[in-house]
């Protein structure tokens, strides 16, 4: 049941974004940026919580899933740290998936030859 949940989830984000490309003048880029906005936002307001206890990975995978891990992180690192903790909470609590994506786009760079559109 837990995949059919992360599936239903992750597919209702998608679907968000699908009709975002679809019926707005919007650039992919900046959808991907509403999308871990509105995450860190939804995690501020106690709406995203919920969310991720339903569908596990279908919410915490997606880009709204990084918004929501940056907003735990700051709200853990305030927590500790005080106002600092804002600034490095967020970073703590992403590093390895920030780190993932600059090792793997470093090593597809280098495996791989782009080819320019024509």
């Amino acid at each position: 049941m837990d995949y059919i949940k992360a599936f239903i989830t992750g597919g209702v984000i998608c679907i968000i974004g699908q009709i975002l490309i679809d019926k707005t003048n919007l650039t992919p880029a900046r959808i991907l940026v509403c999308f871990v906005t509105a995450g860190a936002i939804l995690t501020a307001l106690g709406i995203y919580d919920p969310i991720v206890e339903f569908g596990g990975a279908g919410a915490t995978v997606p880009l709204p899933g990084f918004g929501y891990a940056l907003a735990k992180g700051a709200i853990k690192g305030v927590k500790e740290l005080g106002v600092l903790g804002a600034f490095t909470g967020g970073v703590t609590a992403t590093a390895g998936g920030i780190t993932a994506a600059i090792v793997f786009g470093y090593l597809a760079a280098v495996l791989f030859d782009p080819k320019e559109k024509s």
